[in-house]
């Protein structure tokens, strides 16, 4: 394995990219997120999935969660989850419509209480992608698309070494993106070495 000094050293350039935003997302700024601690490593990929409430699809409340804009009284579900600050850095639509809220070069707040093969606090060398849905149940080709699309362009500007669920860095505690999602798919149109994906995954 490659020594972290020389794996976190300057980020690749890429066109695709500025500031730690891609320019094929839809760019909302969210004001929950904050710096990443010095000397972290930016080599985790963490996927999960969100529905407003859960099971509906469509509408815009998971952009307002995010920005802090959220009607708590528009749904009695909301009332649990009342007052709640988060983001991920992306957000993808069962259309396949992707959006970005926070920088990938900042720490969005998107994993909680986290660890992974030995790491704690995931959110500090992560990006959280959220994909529109409920644990368990089946994601859309669209939403793959650009789901692998979005990965590789990831692998090509930061050292990416691990893909995960949220259930995998905060097991017991969540269960997203569940039996649903398809691992193998993404493993498969990625090229990814098995040995990147969670062991509860592989083959």
């Amino acid at each position: 394995m490659t020594p972290p000094t020389e794996r976190c050293g300057a980020v690749a350039p890429n066109a695709l990219w500025r500031d730690g935003c891609y320019q094929f997302a839809a760019q909302l700024p969210s004001p929950n997120f904050g710096p990443r601690p010095k000397g972290s490593c930016v080599d985790l990929i963490v996927l999960h999935s969100i529905s407003l409430p859960p099971g509906q699809y469509g509408g815009d409340e998971v952009q307002q969660l995010f920005t802090n804009r959220l009607d708590w009284q528009a749904h009695p579900y909301f009332h649990r989850i009342q007052g709640l600050t988060v983001s991920s850095h992306f957000y993808v639509r069962r259309s396949g419509e992707l959006w970005q809220f926070v920088s990938c070069d900042d720490r969005a707040w998107h994993a909680g209480a986290s660890s992974y093969r030995g790491r704690s606090n995931c959110n500090d060398f992560s990006i959280g992608i959220e994909l529109e849905g409920l644990e368990g149940t089946r994601f859309e080709p669209a939403q793959y698309a650009t789901l692998v699309a979005l990965c590789a362009s990831i692998q090509q500007r930061y050292p990416i070494e691990h893909l995960a669920g949220h259930e995998h860095i905060a097991p017991g505690r969540k269960h997203d993106p569940g039996a649903g999602f398809d691992w193998h798919l993404l493993e498969r149109s990625l090229a990814l070495d098995a040995r990147l994906l969670p062991a509860a995954v592989r083959a």
